[in-house]
Parts: C-alpha cells; structure tokens; sequence
C-alpha cells in the first residue's frame, strides 16, 4: 500500500486534506449541507490504519456519529475502529480523562478501558507528552478530540506536545478534524514567549478561530512554534459542508464544566477568572454563564452558593454566598468581553487578592492586562493595546484556513 506521505527522518511536513465521502451515511441530498466531521470519513484514513499497531489520544468528544444530524447517537472512535478490525494498542488520555469525568487540573492515571481492555497512558499526570517509552511499537498516532478554540483549554496543548513526540519518534500522526464553536471571530491578547505554559505554548491570541486541523498545520509548519525541530508527518483529515462563519452546537460536553453552547460561548471571557479569586460558576449547573464571589457582596444582586458536583470537587467559595451576574440568558458576544472582569475588580472589597498573578498571567497571556486592569484603564482602551499582535497573527492564520 502506498504511503500517503514521507515519514523519514529529514522529511519536509506534508500535510493531506481528504475530501471524501464517508461509508456510514450516504452523502445524498438531505444531508449535503450537514457538517461531516473528521471521524466519521472513515474511507479516507481507515486504509492508512489496517495492520497498524495505533494508538489513538481520545476523551468522551471522540465520536463516530451514526449520521450527519449529529444528535441522533453516535459510538466512541475507539470502540468503532475495533469493530472494523483496526488494531489499537494504547490511548493517550488528556486533561479531564479519557471517560471525561475527571476535574480541571485533577491529575489524571494511567490506567485499562474496562469496556475494552486497551492500557490507557495519561497525558496529565507524570506525563504531559507520550514518552519514547509509550511510543514503542506503535506505528500510527490518531488524535481525535473536540476543542473550543479557547488558547487556554488544554487540548492543544496536548496536540503540541503529541506532535513533538511523534516527530521524535518518526511516527506519523493523523488529526480528525472537528468544528470549533468559537470560529468566528479573533480577539484578545496574544501569549507572549515569556509566559508560554500548558495554557498556552504559541503565539496565538486568546480566541484564536481555527479549527483543530488548521491549528495543527500552523503549528507545524510555522518556524519554531512546534517547539523542536523534528516535526511529525502530518495528515488532517478534514472536514465536509463546514462554514466557520454559521454557529455549531456541540452535541457533547467536550469537558465536565462546559456544559452547554453558552458556556463554550462565553468561556473565552469568563475563563480569565480562573486567575482570579471570583468563582466563574464552578460548583453550580451554570458553569461559564455566571460568576461571583463573597467579596462582590452589596455590590451585585445575583447570588449563588457553589458545592461540589461532577467535575469540580472544591469549587471556588465551597458553601459561601457568591454575589456576581448571571449570564445565562444573554446573547453571547463576538469579541472577548473585558466589562465583567473589570466590573468585578472594580466592585471588589479585596482589590489586594483579587488576581492570582502566576494564574493570571498564564491565561491573559501577558502580564499587562492585570496591571491595566488596577490602573483603571477600560475595556475600550485595553483592547486597542491588541490590535497590532492580531493583526500580525491573523496574516498567519490566514494561510492555514481550509474552510
């Protein structure tokens, strides 16, 4: 079988898009319009994958859907490569675990899929990069997972890292592409090289509007923003009937406090209070549509009190009256949205504590925008502070667009 790229050593990167019809659903007229992601193009990498051993970096978010109307069932990629005789050997489990039911930041094990016996190796635990150790016998590395196009969600991160391992290697790596709900638009501040982190290791902006596949590319390609100089040979299967310009709802939570399309929605804003004492709604059933805290208390009428549930086991102020906004009901902005963050600084009683510096400045990305916050700039005046990394960023962006 021929190969579909290069995979020596001194190997330049080339990256295939495949356009082909997938084997589960007919592509008739119906469903011509629908999204068809990545996974489900099976006819395209499937060939790639036989007598492979293969390992795959999956979470819940790696689906099969049974048709192109994506919230009529789907079955785990893993789970439906078996079943077409593909030989998986491992998965590589990312930040939040491969079943999903794992808190942010909460160290992740290495462990066995009890549904299918495959050792699973956590990439957010000992090890946040496949070791040359885990890599053994494999000849093909899949990733699949859904992202939201926050810089700041870890995922890419992950893929960075996979990425550099695999170049390392000289194993070839397939990306299944997936939409990002957070395509339309490009904003924030962009991470500057000497605050790169897990939360961010390129210089993107905040909300950065690509795909996953198209992130991949970039990075790949881009001088020195893989981070080594082994780069993997790289293949993204792309998608079918995409418009980054038309919303997408994504039928799973692609972590435990995203719950819903407003909470992706307005994550790339209220993800900045992680690096603040405010509780971004972690500890409720409105995860990303609300924040408070103690200290917001006379200031805001809204109030919750956060305790543990599924996928935040110490929240934020555990059992105190949080005072803040709710945003539940709200229609999501196109832009990150500084007012929240400078109205809660703004009506705090411990202006003193209200930043966690070293969290802070990992997600703004930066170490500015908190000392504009406390010098009382606006949201206006701050975001004009922005616009030249954008612009440089979005001429590189511009070349890996493929939808």
């Amino acid at each position: 079988m021929n190969k579909p790229f290069n995979t020596s050593k001194n190997s330049t990167l080339f990256i295939l898009l495949f356009m082909l019809c997938i084997p589960f659903s007919s592509c008739n007229s119906q469903e011509e319009n629908q999204i068809i992601v990545g996974a489900n193009r099976t006819a395209t990498y499937l060939p790639y994958l036989k007598g492979k051993n293969v390992a795959v970096v999956a979470n819940p978010t790696s689906v099969i859907f049974k048709t192109n109307d994506h919230s009529q069932g789907h079955t785990h990629l893993v789970d439906s490569l078996l079943s077409l005789g593909v030989n998986i050997t491992k998965v590589f489990s990312p930040e939040h675990g491969f079943r999903g039911d794992i808190d942010a930041g909460e160290k992740v094990l290495d462990g066995v899929d009890p549904s299918t016996g495959i050792p699973i190796v956590s990439l957010y635990g000992n090890q946040r990069k496949p070791s040359p150790e885990s890599l053994q016998n494999i000849d093909l590395v899949l990733f699949d997972i859904q992202d939201v196009g926050v810089r700041f969600y870890t995922y890419i991160a992950t893929l960075q890292l996979v990425m550099q391992a695999c170049g390392a290697a000289d194993i070839p790596l397939f990306v299944l592409d997936r939409p990002n709900p957070n395509s339309s638009y490009v904003d924030g501040p962009t991470m500057e090289k000497a605050h790169q982190s897990f939360l961010g290791m390129t210089p993107i902006p905040l909300v950065y509007g690509m795909t996953i596949g198209e992130y991949a590319s970039m990075v790949n390609t881009e001088e020195d923003w893989l981070g080594t100089d082994k780069h993997p040979a790289l293949s993204v299967v792309g998608l079918k009937n995409y418009n980054r310009e038309v919303s997408y709802s994504i039928p799973i939570r692609p972590s435990p406090n995203l719950p819903n399309d407003q909470s992706i929605a307005l994550y790339p804003s209220l993800g900045l209070f992680e690096g603040t004492t405010i509780n971004a709604g972690r500890g409720t059933e409105a995860q990303f549509t609300r924040f408070g805290a103690p200290e917001l208390s006379n200031k805001m009428p809204f109030s919750y009190t956060p305790r543990p549930n599924f996928g935040a086991k110490y929240p934020k102020h555990n059992g105190e009256i949080c005072y803040g906004q709710d945003l539940s009901e709200i229609t999501p902005p196109e832009s990150v949205n500084l007012t929240w963050l400078i109205d809660a600084y703004t009506n705090s009683s411990k202006k003193e504590a209200f930043f966690i510096t070293s969290g802070f400045t990992k997600h703004a990305g930066n170490d500015r925008l908190q000392k504009q916050i406390e010098a009382g700039m606006t949201a206006a005046e701050i975001r004009k502070t922005w616009q030249k990394d954008l612009d440089t960023f979005k001429a590189i962006r511009a070349k890996y667009l493929r939808y």
